[in-house]
């Protein structure tokens, strides 16, 4: 008998069936040890020396694997195919070891694959090798830097900046790229510009070009610094002849991505299907046990020989011949030392398509988006003719010049399959290269139509993204493809950063910590620090360096720079962060007068004061005066206009207590009474809402929460409606449940409540449209759907639910029916019905609109299967995802 060890059971159980009877296979369920979390864990005085601990499930699982070699010969280690896994099969056998079940005569293997396939894992069994030790060493020192990175600064952060989290080597410095990113949005100042482009039309079609030069000087795009220039450059042009003075015809190509890679996976599933990275790892790690895909943390981009193979078979089968290039595609990892595992991320049958598999929505599309990338990925370049067009404009005594560059795809390729690379932190301007331009030559005389000047202003940086801050991580070499998912959740699970849309936000939390680390431990957080590290430890698994030499020279400076630290009193601490952040937290006022006086008292100085709960703005003169305000108030300004003492809204009509509105050090809320103790109900002002509108209706709203939405049908027991420290939620049973706005949890409605809460003990709750649509009814107020919910169907608008009644089929519902039913229910709940938003009037101008339908059209749920409407010519040559020809 052969006894297996993989890490999952899933894995245990198909790899099983492929080795028949003779082989036993279990499962270590992962990591069967780590580090206690408590202090001499790592032990750098005896030479970094390490006590492991087992936890009390992994005791069980290596009882049971220990059981099973009682009348074994062979032990097969199996994990997976990267520096974790040689990690779990170096910790199994050492722990069996220990425990004396491995016998002398005992054959011990480790065995790689990369997929879970029969193929695979027969193969994988003809060649075995010993534990590679270096890849071991590489694990061991990894953990201990984090150990004692964590274990040494968070007990700081702790004393020096109570209410602070942690702090971890990789980290703290990806919280350091969010925050200093943040720093340079605050401290951008826009510049004014202003475009000028003028509407031409040749042989009957109409294009843009763009003003190049004036009297021989180049116009960039921040030449044209204020309007009354423009004006005059309108003026000029529109008083010219046109003469197309040059063109210039280049074919180019636009090559395929390669494969993916654990990060590029991340960022492309992030972008594309807006999935986070930590979900993507989630069901790419089913996908992988299901057999369906290689392994998923890897940062090599080549495909093994046989899946080049067959990903041109499948490109000759179902897209022709003409889409395949002469020679298959290599790729070269661009890592220094790709050690995670030796493919890229691709499908084990690229013969299954997306649509022939049965899969829950988010596998389906993450198997999709691989399946797309891997085939595009050996498909021809697309070929792009793109042209541009000198024009000169004849006025007397001036020399103008147009130019008009645009480009058609002659010959789609991998474009086909994959449309471009998205890129969320563009601007959304129009590409003029994605514009086609009309027959011309030189020498023709296009006639003027229109020309517009419009005046822009600079942007500052984007906010990150999950994806694009994976992407700048792994620029910079912080951190590896396994960890940024675990990462970017801790930064999120400990209040640093917060997600808003897809834009990451540093939480004052964060950037306090960000700040202390930056002044206190700089060298620790800077970029080329911490991506030196992960250089040593990519030598170590190399096997040219030796991982407790890289301990002991980090432990050496480390220790010096936190001994310093530890003798420093908090106020000193505190100093320093006030100059740190002085320029967030105490801006400069027009008037010139001091930022940092106190408005209640007038006489104190303001400064970071640190509580139970993390840090505040406070009074040098407390406990006199009493002000205090969040952060977030004070970077705003608004701390000069803080109200000295509570304001009074007015009187509630069933108590006859008067409601208060305070600010409190964790911003402002609403109080019923003045009781003065803990008994006194209250209410935080939600994050969206402005304390300064806030009235008494708003106030009583907020302070009637919780409310009650009715009973669920299914265990009878209440659901309830409030508002937590994550926002808005609903609450039955112990079960929680996300509401995606803060007006909702006062109109939530007892189908839309249950529909929510057995959508998330699913574990498929998104923050909207959760529920697919029946009908969609296009209307100004919004769009309006009808959607089956689990106790019934109801119609849709914005935050508005209204359950259709019994007698109706959903499928027969007009849009006059559904209006009647959203004003009704509207008018119980007391919510209002929001207008669509006015289109911001543009500069330029305008194209001639189409008449709106005079009636708003409904669109059955199976043409949503159908492939979205095309864009003309003008647009670029692009089929999109969804529109697989299959």
């Amino acid at each position: 008998m052969k006894v297996v060890v993989v890490e999952s059971p899933a894995k245990a159980k198909t790899i099983n069936k492929y080795l028949g009877s003779d082989y036993h296979v279990l499962a270590s369920f992962g990591h069967v040890r780590d580090l206690p979390a408590k202090d001499g864990s790592v032990r750098p005085d005896e030479d970094f020396a390490m006590s492991w601990e087992v936890d009390t499930a992994s005791k069980k699982r290596i009882a049971d694997i220990a059981a099973a070699l009682k009348g074994a010969d062979e032990l097969i280690l199996a994990t997976d195919p990267d520096r974790e896994g040689e990690a779990i099969s170096w910790h199994v056998l050492d722990v069996l070891r220990q425990k004396k079940v491995i016998k002398k005569d005992m054959i011990v293997r480790r065995v790689l694959f990369n997929a879970i396939t029969k193929d695979a894992i027969l193969a994988a069994m003809q060649v075995p090798r010993e534990i590679d030790m270096p890849l071991v060493d590489a694990y061991l020192a990894r953990r201990a830097l984090d150990y004692l990175v964590g274990f040494t600064l968070s007990p700081i952060l702790w004393r020096k900046l109570p209410g602070s989290r942690s702090a971890g080597r990789v980290q703290s410095v990806a919280l350091r790229l969010v925050s200093d990113r943040e720093s340079e949005i605050e401290k951008f100042k826009p510049d004014e510009y202003w475009s000028v482009e003028a509407k031409l039309a040749q042989a009957g079609k109409s294009f843009l070009a763009r003003l190049l030069s004036v009297d021989g000087k180049k116009t960039d795009k921040l030449a044209i610094k204020d309007g009354e220039n423009a004006a005059e450059l309108k003026k000029l042009i529109e008083a010219g002849q046109f003469n197309v003075s040059a063109v210039d015809k280049k074919p180019t190509k636009r090559n395929p991505y390669a494969p993916f890679t654990t990060s590029s996976l991340q960022q492309d599933a992030s972008s594309r299907l807006g999935l986070s990275p930590n979900r993507t790892m989630q069901i790419a790690q089913r996908l992988y046990e299901d057999g369906l895909i290689t392994y998923m943390r890897t940062d090599a981009v080549q495909m093994a020989p046989e899946g080049i193979a067959m990903a041109r078979s499948v490109i000759g089968k179902y897209f022709g011949e003409e889409y395949l290039p002469d020679k298959p595609r290599i790729y070269q990892t661009k890592a220094k030392n790709a050690q995670e595992a030796h493919e890229a991320i691709r499908p084990t049958d690229m013969f299954k398509r997306p649509e022939s598999l049965s899969l829950d929505a988010d596998q389906a599309k993450l198997y999709g988006l691989i399946w797309r990338r891997t085939l595009a990925s050996q498909m021809r370049s697309a070929e792009i003719d793109r042209t541009t067009v000198d024009i000169a404009v004849n006025v007397p005594g001036r020399h103008v010049e147009l130019r008009a560059v645009g480009s058609v795809v002659t010959f789609s390729g991998f474009l086909k399959l994959y449309g471009v690379e998205v890129k969320s932190d563009e601007p959304d301007d129009e590409d003029e290269e994605s514009r086609e331009l009309p027959p011309i030559a030189v020498g023709d005389k296009p006639a003027l139509q229109a020309v517009d000047i419009e005046q822009h202003f600079t942007q500052p940086p984007s906010r990150y993204t999950e994806a694009s801050l994976i992407k700048k991580m792994e620029e910079l070499g912080i951190g590896r493809p396994s960890t940024y998912a675990a990462t970017l959740t801790t930064l999120k699970d400990r209040d640093y950063v917060r997600l808003e849309g897809k834009a990451l936000h540093p939480e004052d939390r964060g950037r306090i910590v960000t700040a202390f680390l930056e002044n206190f431990f700089s060298r620790y957080v800077e970029y080329g620090f911490t991506a030196g590290l992960e250089e040593q430890l990519d030598e170590i698994s190399a096997g040219t360096l030796d991982y407790k030499q890289v301990l002991r020279d980090f432990w050496k400076d480390f220790f010096a720079a936190t001994t310093e630290i530890k003798d420093l009193r908090v106020s000193e601490v505190l100093d320093v962060l006030n100059d740190a952040l002085a320029s967030r937290i105490f801006p400069e006022k027009e008037d010139g007068s001091d930022p940092r006086r106190c408005p209640t008292c007038g006489t104190g100085q303001l400064s970071l004061k640190l509580g139970k709960f993390g840090a505040f703005i406070g009074c040098s003169n407390y406990p006199e005066c009493k002000h205090t305000m969040q952060l977030s108030d004070a970077a705003t300004g608004q701390s000069s206009e803080a109200a000295p003492g509570d304001g009074v809204l007015g009187t509630d009509p069933e108590s006859g207590d008067e409601v208060f509105l305070k600010t409190g050090r964790f911003g402002p809320y609403v109080q019923l009474g003045d009781a003065g103790g803990k008994e006194a109900k209250r209410s935080s002002i939600p994050k969206g809402w402005d304390a300064a509108t806030i009235n008494l209706e708003g106030a009583l709203k907020l302070l009637s929460l919780p409310r009650d939405v009715g009973l669920h049908p299914e265990t009878g027991l209440p659901i309830t409606a409030g508002l937590g420290r994550y926002g808005p939620f609903i609450l039955s049973d112990g079960k929680y449940a996300n509401l995606p706005d803060v007006e909702e949890v006062f109109t939530v409605g007892l189908n839309r409540a249950v529909d929510l809460l057995a959508e998330k003990a699913k574990g498929g709750f998104k923050r909207a449209g959760s529920v697919a649509a029946i009908a969609t009814f296009e209307h100004d107020n919004g769009p309006i759907t009808v959607r089956a919910g689990k106790y019934g169907p109801y119609v849709n608008q914005g935050k508005i639910n209204a359950t259709i009644p019994k007698d109706v089929q959903p499928e027969t519902v007009t849009v006059e029916q559904a209006l009647g039913w959203i004003a009704a229910r509207a008018e119980v709940t007391g919510a209002k019905i929001k207008k669509a938003p006015a289109k911001k009037a543009a500069a330029k101008k305008p194209a001639a609109k189409k008449p709106a339908a005079a009636k708003a059209t409904a669109t059955k749920a199976t043409a949503a299967k159908k492939p979205a409407a095309k864009k003309p010519a003008a647009k670029k040559n692009v089929v999109a995802d969804e529109d697989v020809p299959f």
